[in-house]
């Protein structure tokens, strides 16, 4: 957001970002089961913020495993990609994508090349798919990366 004031005949420019999480519905996660988002709903997991509120340590996370009966890897796969979706250019639309490319969260996302990351995405497409028009845009990766890097700033 940018704001511009006049103040005795001088501008001042002000730029405001605001550094928000996108909420993903727990059903958009890709690879979620209907019986799974049922069992978060029981414990008032509704979205990937919740998810990521009830589940901020390892701890929290085996205590939602044993409440609910899931395996911890499920939850720990799950966090993961609710992590990733919090960023809005990721969402559930990519977030699995990003997690099989190897990068587990939006902070690892931070630190890495975008050119380096557009090939191992290309790849896994490929691998995958048979396809290389599938693969996302060098400049979406980049743009993804720069989410996270104002996602993660402290």
């Amino acid at each position: 957001m940018l704001f511009v004031s006049l103040d005795n005949g001088i501008i001042t420019i002000i730029f405001l970002f605001f550094t928000m999480t996108f909420s993903v519905a727990i059903a958009h996660l890709p690879g979620i089961h209907p019986l799974e988002v049922k069992q978060l709903a029981s414990e008032g997991i509704y979205t990937n913020i919740d998810l990521l509120k009830k589940a901020s340590n390892p701890n929290k996370k085996q205590l939602l495993a044993n409440q609910i009966g899931l395996n911890i890897k499920l939850i720990n796969k799950l966090v993961a990609l609710s992590n990733l979706a919090c960023a809005e250019s990721i969402g559930g639309k990519y977030c699995g994508l990003l997690l099989h490319a190897g990068i587990p969260s939006l902070k690892h996302l931070s630190t890495v090349s975008a050119p380096q990351l557009h090939r191992q995405i290309l790849r896994l497409q490929v691998s995958m798919l048979k396809r290389k028009d599938c693969c996302p845009s060098i400049s979406l990766v980049e743009h993804w990366i720069k989410e996270a890097r104002q996602l993660t700033k402290s």
